[in-house]
């Protein structure tokens, strides 16, 4: 029974280690390594946390051919290389100096089921970590949000009145924003628990979570502004435009999982997520900025006013540009905010 465990899948941040099949895949597609190296990072996978000592690396990998300390240093490097580790700071095999090392991540196995057993349950650290690191990347996508529409509305109202509208803005927009990516999050955590490494369940599971917390969103947003302002937006953002952004948010995971460097997948994410922000609003959707300018259009006193937004766009109100490019904008914060906060750890398993 021991022995067939040792076999079992095991996945870490975006990779599985398959070992029966000697594969090591990210993002389902297969990492180069040699025999020995595969070697060296089964013997750390399968004991997180614990050191694996110079000499457990020569004898159950070198099997007692005789090496320098060399190749164990040129195997460990290639194994960081390949796992787009580093050295300095870790997320995976951090080194112990002089004894030798250990690995860091946080690992979930994928035991295949006995005959008439009931199914396993959910890896629920894993998931769990993955809505909270959503909700973080969402609430700072928010925040960013709030205090730029915040300081667009209230730059024409007296000084208390536009506080005020400054302050309700940055919080219901950091709110909506972190409800949102909770349910795109969550989306992806339950999808990613029933297909493991799948990058099309991550999009279908975000677009999902997106679609349901969008409709809910609309009421409760809906309530909320009508409670602060006395109405609600004639156009608001709904279930549409949750399923378009988060299916993008989904997407934009799925491909940040394969490439390299925090630069390339934040600025991918966020292409993605602007042409998102693209379509919502040609097929006649609209973001906060446009549920915010919708509002405003027919508030009394004009206290809510993004007029100032088209004027840099030279045109004359909050019109087709104004509304294209803060969808854009929005959408793009939203996207690179939420793949940095799911892939700027290990999530077990979870996309």
């Amino acid at each position: 029974m021991a022995e067939k465990m040792d076999l079992d899948p095991i996945h870490f941040g975006p990779f599985t280690l398959d070992q029966s099949a000697r594969q090591l895949r990210r993002g389902g597609q297969a990492v180069e390594l040699n025999a020995r190296y595969f070697d060296a990072l089964c013997l750390l996978v399968r004991a997180p946390g614990a050191l694996v000592t110079k000499d457990q690396f020569m004898d159950m990998v070198w099997r007692g051919i005789p090496v320098t300390d060399d190749a164990l240093t040129q195997c460990i490097r290639s194994l960081r290389r390949a796992l787009d580790d580093d050295a300095a700071h870790p997320r995976y095999i951090a080194t112990v100096p002089k004894y030798g090392y250990r690995f860091i991540g946080d690992v979930q196995r994928e035991p295949g089921p006995a005959i008439g057993a009931p199914a396993a349950p959910l890896q629920a650290q894993g998931h769990t970590a993955t809505v909270l690191n959503g909700l973080l990347g969402g609430a700072l996508a928010g925040g960013v949000g709030g205090i730029a529409y915040g300081m667009a509305a209230a730059s024409g109202t007296a000084m208390v009145g536009g506080a005020s509208v400054f302050i309700v803005l940055v919080v219901i927009t950091t709110a909506i924003a972190a409800l949102g990516a909770a349910g795109v999050s969550g989306g992806i955590a339950l999808a990613q628990a029933r297909m493991p490494g799948s990058g099309a369940a991550a999009a279908l599971g975000a677009a999902s979570g997106g679609l349901i917390i969008g409709a809910v969103t609309k009421l409760i947003g809906g309530d909320a502004l009508t409670l602060l302002f006395g109405q609600a937006p004639t156009s608001m953002t709904g279930a549409g435009e949750g399923a378009l952004l988060g299916g993008a948010v989904g997407m934009a995971l799925w491909w940040a999982r394969t490439a390299r460097g925090w630069r390339t997948r934040v600025g991918g994410a966020a292409v993605i997520g602007a042409s998102a922000g693209a379509l919502i609003t040609a097929m006649g959707g609209v973001l906060f900025a446009g549920s915010l300018a919708s509002l405003g259009a027919n508030y009394p006193g004009g206290a809510i006013d993004l007029g100032r937004i088209g004027s840099l766009l030279g045109e004359p109100g909050f019109g087709t540009a104004s509304r294209y490019v803060t969808a854009m904008l929005e959408s793009a914060i939203f996207a690179a905010a939420m793949v940095w906060a799911l892939a700027r750890r290990p999530l077990g398993n979870a996309a």
